[in-house]
């Protein structure tokens, strides 16, 4: 599977925290693996899995940087699509050395305009545009 692809199925499973308490989330986490349509390997579950609980532990401190720099936004408000892409690109961008930044802030545009709104987009961008500074 490929980064893109990767990328994608770690959103998927990132956005399921959205709907469900923290103590269900192993079971989704199972569930997530067993139902998907695609057969993931194992190497690139296990890939998806730790980058994935690694998002989640710093989630307070990644709500909190995009609180600050999301002028007249706060996370409680935006979409849960849109804050689902932010975490996982503000994540990529401040704590993952592996992924360039502009390629962080690209994805997370093409993740948007797959499953975001019209104005999802320009919103991803210009609020990672700010992080890249």
């Amino acid at each position: 599977m490929g980064r893109r692809e990767l990328r994608e199925q770690i959103f998927k499973l990132l956005f399921r925290i959205e709907f469900n308490k923290p103590e269900e989330m192993e079971e989704q986490e199972k569930l997530f693996f067993e139902d998907d349509e695609k057969a993931i390997s194992e190497n690139d579950q296990e890939y998806i899995a730790q980058k994935y609980a690694n998002i989640v532990c710093k989630k307070i401190e990644i709500d909190t940087m995009i609180n600050e720099i999301a002028e007249g936004w706060k996370t409680e408000r935006m979409g849960k699509v849109d804050l689902t892409i932010l975490r996982l690109a503000v994540y990529e961008i401040k704590f993952d050395e592996d992924v360039p930044t502009s390629v962080a802030i690209n994805e997370a545009v093409e993740l948007a305009k797959k499953y975001g709104q019209d104005g999802s987009p320009s919103f991803i961008n210009g609020i990672l545009a700010k992080f890249a500074k």
